[in-house]
């Protein structure tokens, strides 16, 4: 597949830390996320507003993952000469109509079309927004850039989604997608006077997919993705169950909001430490998965073990995003966009897997065993970082 992408406008000097542009870009990933994840807590709400079983309702959760992994490389392929500030307010628009539509919704099928189209919008978002945030910071501090920039996953799957389920179980879950769109319209308004704009890729160093697919490091970051992220979603999907079947005397919620707090303070450290040390972080972040799993395993019964492993779980997902795009940014260099737009359909792919393989395990042999499997699919993951010294994650950085 070939794409001509036309030469930019020269780039604007990196006077400062941009900070605010960043804080609008961490907005507009807690939009991304929290338009995901909120059907997830309004299923019963959802289930009987649109007529419905909740398996049904459920779908709404599947339709944005499928928008997202078919739009993803080619959203990113027909826009990557395109100036970045006018995509991203594009891709907000795009976010304002899906969850408008989606909150005056007259029946299920208007509101699963709506969910596709807001996940096509965050195929396109996720895509660009890694090399927007690099490429607006001085190349010295564009890790720490990115780790700003990713900051919404965590405080949306902390806060945002409780604060969404609360409201729609109070007024109605129709408000909580309209509260979504009101949010999309005030983040548009600050990306129009804090967001620089940014050039697009160079009609020069514009590379087919598939060559961009065969540059050194990225097929295999591509492939660590799948393997940590779907050792993730494996036991992230099926939380609830897991806590219940292990007769463990904590709620979901609060759970997940230990894991969401501590995931803020693992994109800190990223952030701290990702422009000097990338490989050292990628390897602590990979152990401390295998850790937490581990403590899981061995649980029983034990609220303190499992809010430990919670906890170093948290730390070691909180990063974890800004290690692996920036780690493809360095790999991919000039298209680094295309390269993010695999690494996001790689990620939701992911979660496909980790729910459609989870729910085989606990129906089957039961919640308590997605320790031993989160596990085993991170040594796969260590060990490719491992031998990746040279162009995935290189060493000596």
């Amino acid at each position: 597949m070939t794409t001509t992408c036309p030469t930019p406008v020269r780039e604007r000097a990196h006077e400062s830390f941009p900070v605010p542009a960043l804080v609008v870009m961490a907005c507009t990933g807690f939009i991304v996320i929290m338009t995901e994840t909120l059907p997830a807590g309004l299923l019963p709400q959802l289930a009987a507003g649109l007529d419905v079983s909740e398996g049904g309702a459920g779908q709404l959760v599947s339709a944005y993952a499928i928008g997202t992994v078919l739009s993803a490389i080619p959203a990113i392929a027909l826009t990557r000469g395109a100036r970045r500030k006018p995509l991203l307010l594009a891709g907000l628009l795009g976010f304002l109509v899906a969850n408008a539509v989606t909150a005056v919704s007259p029946s299920f099928t208007v509101a699963l079309v709506a969910r596709f189209v807001g996940g096509a919008f965050s195929g396109l978002l996720w895509g660009m927004l890694a090399g927007y945030a690099r490429r607006i910071a001085a190349p010295e501090h564009a890790g720490r850039a990115l780790a700003i920039a990713m900051t919404g996953t965590p405080v949306a799957l902390s806060v945002g989604t409780p604060l969404g389920a609360w409201l729609g179980s109070t007024v109605g879950w129709r408000w909580s997608f309209a509260a979504m769109s009101l949010l999309s319209v005030i983040v548009m308004i600050f990306a129009k006077f804090l967001a620089p704009d940014a050039p697009g890729q160079s009609a020069q160093t514009c590379a087919p997919l598939s060559r961009v697919l065969g540059i050194p490091g990225v097929a295999t970051i591509l492939a660590v993705v799948f393997v940590w992220m779907l050792a993730h979603n494996l036991l992230y999907t099926y939380i609830a169950s897991y806590l219940q079947q292990m007769r463990l005397e904590l709620r979901p919620d609060i759970t997940l909001l230990v894991f969401g707090v501590a995931a803020l303070g693992g994109i800190w450290i990223t952030g701290v430490l990702i422009d000097r040390a990338l490989r050292r972080l990628t390897l602590a972040s990979v152990i401390l998965f295998i850790v937490a799993g581990a403590f899981l395993a061995a649980a029983q019964q034990s609220t303190v073990l499992v809010l430990l492993a919670i906890v170093l779980w948290g730390l070691a997902f909180g990063g974890s995003a800004t290690q692996l795009q920036t780690a493809m940014g360095e790999a991919a260099g000039a298209n680094a966009d295309a390269a993010n737009a695999m690494l996001t359909t790689s990620f939701n792919m992911a979660i496909f897997a980790g729910g459609a393989v989870g729910a085989v395990v606990v129906d089957g042999v039961g919640a308590p065993v997605l320790p031993a499997g989160m596990i085993a699919l991170t040594l796969m993951a260590l060990v490719m970082v491992g031998f990746s010294r040279r162009a995935a994650f290189p060493a000596g950085r």
